[in-house]
């Protein structure tokens, strides 16, 4: 199924909102498990039903891959806190982000798309959506929170490389994450820079470098999930 690339997804806009509130007791679409996304293609993504997870809507998590990754890869990362959030992982039409090619337009389509979807069918709480990747999927993450803040919350970022809006709205919630020892993206041209310059725009953020190289640890994915939960 091809996505229409519009003036707005070229802009980095996602236009997809949450819908109303379900009636009480109202049961989900599909049972806890992974799902085809639906988006078509040789490169689709995945829809992660949660296996337990408090009642009422749900918070939604956006988990973007890194270069050369795909959906499975991406839940790998966040595996210790897939439970608590309905979790949608699409997959890029190339081996990176759109913004990494030609500029925001294909991906941010199909991100849009994706989302049109769930909220159509599933509760999600408004107060608690997150867009999250690592990466290159942190750095374009962060990028899309950074221009749509009436739709993402939160912003999860692990590695990101850099950021690059071409609008701002808002001031979403930003947690970010480093290992010392990344030989992929090293953290002193990447986080060390990126987060003073997030802090003095006036982004609320939480900053967490461990021990460690190109990855997820799983007390960073635990830290991050309390950051999305939190009042």
């Amino acid at each position: 199924m091809e996505q229409t690339v519009t003036a707005d997804h070229a802009a980095g806009i996602i236009a997809a909102r949450p819908g109303p509130a379900p009636e009480p007791g109202a049961r989900w679409p599909l049972p806890p498990g992974q799902y085809p996304l639906g988006l078509g293609g040789g490169r689709d993504g995945l829809l992660r039903v949660p296996a337990a997870a408090a009642p009422g809507p749900l918070p939604l998590i956006v988990m973007l891959h890194g270069a050369t990754g795909d959906a499975a890869r991406a839940l790998r990362r966040i595996a210790p806190i897939a439970d608590a959030a309905l979790v949608v992982l699409p997959d890029s039409l190339g081996r990176s982000w759109d913004i990494l090619d030609a500029g925001y337009g294909p991906d941010v389509a199909r991100i849009d798309a994706a989302l049109a979807r769930v909220f159509a069918a599933w509760p999600v709480d408004p107060r608690r959506v997150a867009i999250a990747g690592f990466s290159d999927g942190a750095s374009y993450a962060l990028s899309l929170a950074l221009m749509n803040r009436d739709l993402f919350t939160h912003a999860l970022a692990f590695s990101p490389g850099f950021v690059a809006p071409t609008r701002l709205e808002g001031r979403p919630r930003l947690f970010l994450s480093h290992g010392t020892r990344d030989r992929v993206l090293n953290i002193d041209v990447c986080s060390r820079r990126l987060v003073p310059k997030l802090r003095q725009s006036g982004y609320p953020l939480i900053y967490r470098e461990f021990e460690g190289g190109h990855e997820v640890p799983e007390d960073i994915a635990v830290t991050a999930l309390a950051f999305l939960m939190a009042n």
